[in-house]
């Protein structure tokens, strides 16, 4: 399966909340590799906890790859390079979890058809060999989402394979809006798609929205506001329920909803089952929305397929 990750703005939790979800899979037993297609920021290798790859990937990432600089791009097996002390040692029964990082000082950049192809055959090579591809996409509509919905286009020669986008926000009017935008706007995912070959309504079909920060109003501190917070507060939270609704981003086209989470909105890292249970530093609320995100992405009747 091929997935895309979007989001229109930054900073929605995207690639932290992404990269999490290819660690669930490969917790499942899955072989899932991870592409940092992220060309304005590539910050995976930060979230896998790769402090030397950046450095290492200069001139021998994905972009350079991309460009034609590099003939392969870097593949680094997280399991085995990552200095996150829990995944130091590979957890029985998990899969393969590999990333290939983006060049530090990639940067956007216009592309063309000599870049499509290589990013097909690449995706193609990776397909064969991996049960999950996570593209952790550029935030907006970016050159790299151009480039991936020529490459699933009718033309663009992964249009036989089984992709799904994810599309990513924070629990604000802002990012509401703007993501809906980003897949239903009049230059967005589904328009541009369309532009490019794709049926608007399977493309339509293809995206589900990921609410990321969303607070709990039950939990502490949020339940233990004054009345006159407690009720503004959930005046918005209905607000904004009816504005997504609106846009086409309600709760039946929403995935998940991650809550707001000090151990992922302070250490951007991967959540593993020791800081949920031994350090008691994630909550477990956190830990259930990433083992349900990575459970509903593979639930075809959740995607109108049987």
């Amino acid at each position: 399966m091929l997935v895309f990750a979007a989001s229109d703005k930054g900073g929605t939790g995207r690639s932290v909340t992404s990269a999490n979800l290819a660690y669930h899979h490969a917790l499942d037993g899955s072989d899932v590799c991870f592409l940092d297609f992220d060309f304005g920021s590539p910050t995976a290798a930060t979230v896998f906890d790769l402090p030397d790859v950046p450095a290492e990937a200069e001139g021998t990432g994905l972009h350079a790859y991309l460009r034609g600089a590099a003939n392969e791009p870097l593949g680094i097996d997280v399991w085995s390079r990552t200095e996150h002390l829990d995944l130091r040692d590979r957890p029985a029964g998990s899969g393969r979890l590999v990333l290939v990082p983006g060049d530090r000082s990639g940067g956007e950049f216009v592309t063309g058809e000599e870049h499509l192809h290589r990013c097909v055959d690449l995706i193609l090579r990776l397909h064969r060999e991996f049960d999950v591809i996570v593209v952790d996409l550029s935030a907006g509509r970016s050159y790299a989402v151009d480039l991936v919905l020529a490459a699933t286009s009718p033309r663009g020669g992964l249009a036989g394979l089984k992709h799904r986008w994810l599309v990513f926000h924070r629990w604000t009017r802002q990012h509401v809006a703007a993501a809906a935008e980003l897949a239903f706007g009049p230059r967005g995912i589904v328009q541009a798609g369309a532009a490019m070959g794709h049926e608007p309504d399977v493309l339509r079909a293809a995206i589900r929205f990921v609410r990321a920060a969303v607070p709990d109003l039950e939990s502490p501190p949020w339940s233990h506001v004054t009345p006159a917070q407690y009720a503004w507060m959930r005046h918005c939270d209905s607000t904004l329920e009816t504005l997504a609704s609106t846009r086409g981003v309600g709760r039946t086209w929403t995935l998940a909803s991650i809550p707001l989470e000090p151990v992922l909105q302070w250490q951007e890292r991967l959540i593993t089952v020791e800081d949920v249970y031994d350090r008691q530093i994630a909550n477990q609320a956190t830990w259930d929305a990433l083992i349900g995100l990575a459970q509903q992405l593979t639930d075809d009747t959740l995607w109108g397929e049987r």
